[in-house]
């Protein structure tokens, strides 16, 4: 039986697979925060307050954080390729869903939908780099993916802040959902088919021994807490900042808030140094650091003074996404076997 070799770093293979990789990333946040900047609109087409509009949001990641501990076993009876380019589809489609949404409770039901959609790329990809990546080029690959996250946010809320001015609300959201269309024929063409997947058998017992495996792994213990405690802060910060930029004393548009979300691009830049400075100089220093930095960037948003909103929100997201792919590589290295599960955690 002839081995297959893991990709490595600078590759033909490396390259295909990483662009595909960040074309997922990129279109599964695009679909995913593209409703962020749309909320006071949200708000005011449906007669909700501030904080039942950022349901659109939350309930989202909500379904895709409860799907993802199922996703993470399924994956290991399916080609992790399938699951992702199905995944892109699915999300797309639903998103399409949004714009005919006659009423608020509709618009969550298929919000809800793609969420549970949303949990077939991100704990899957992850654990697809962990497995088919050489170990020198898991944390730049990590990265790369991250940045994609990273782009495809800022460019899913960017792109429905400039059409929402334009033409309204659900156009964006429609634009959106047909870009995410788009990239799932790319990755579908690129991404190379798993080749170092054991296909597992699927059982209740053997989920929940899996999971409390790892859960009672001390290092991932720590890991899982950390990323539950930044994604929210995260989320939560760039939820109400737009309510806060459309009133006194700011009165911003939304294409001006939306072009705030330029800043994602400094993730772009953080994800790939900090997975790369990791692999070489110390992964517990560096995620160190990068909570540091978010936390500086956070507080740093109290004050009244816009520029100082930017900066304070400039480095949060640097933090961020530098945080995410250290830990992100970080659980996949420690997790041994079964790695999707651990990456859903």
């Amino acid at each position: 039986m002839t081995t297959v070799s893991p990709i490595e770093r600078a590759s033909p293979g490396f390259r295909r697979t990483s662009i595909a990789l960040f074309a997922a990333g990129f279109s599964t946040f695009a679909l995913m925060y593209c409703m962020q900047p749309l909320l006071p609109e949200l708000a005011t087409t449906f007669n909700v307050s501030a904080a039942t509009s950022s349901l659109a949001i939350s309930l989202t990641t909500g379904a895709l954080s409860a799907t993802l501990l199922l996703a993470g076993h399924v994956s290991e009876r399916m080609d992790r390729k399938t699951i992702i380019v199905m995944s892109l589809a699915a999300t797309s489609a639903l998103t399409l869903a949004c714009v005919s949404a006659p009423s608020w409770t509709a618009l969550l039901v298929a919000r809800v939908l793609a969420g549970i959609a949303f949990a077939g790329l991100p704990a899957i990809a992850m654990a697809y780099i962990a497995e088919e990546m050489a170990p020198s080029a898991t944390g730049l690959a990590m990265g790369i993916y991250v940045a994609g996250t990273a782009v495809g946010g800022m460019s899913g809320r960017l792109l429905a802040s400039m059409l929402t001015d334009a033409f309204g609300w659900r156009a964006a959201v429609g634009t959106t959902g047909f870009v995410g269309f788009g990239t799932a024929v790319l990755v579908a063409v690129l991404l190379p088919r798993a080749r170092h997947l054991r296909v597992r058998g699927l059982n209740a017992a053997g989920v929940f021994a899996i999971y409390r495996r790892h859960l009672a792994n001390r290092h991932l213990q720590r890991l899982f807490a950390q990323g539950f405690l930044y994604m929210g802060m995260f989320v939560a910060i760039y939820n109400y900042l737009t309510f806060r930029l459309v009133e006194s004393p700011y009165h911003l548009g939304h294409a001006a808030i939306g072009s705030i979300f330029l800043l994602y691009l400094l993730g772009m830049v953080s994800s790939p140094l900090a997975g790369a400075i990791a692999s070489t100089g110390g992964r517990r220093a560096t995620l160190a650091l990068s909570l540091g930095v978010m936390l500086v960037g956070t507080l740093v948003t109290l004050q009244a003074s816009l520029v100082a909103i930017i900066l304070g929100v400039g480095l949060l997201t640097f933090g961020f996404f530098a945080a995410h792919a250290v830990t992100s590589a970080w659980i996949g290295l420690l997790a041994g076997t079964h790695k999707a599960q651990a990456a859903s955690l």
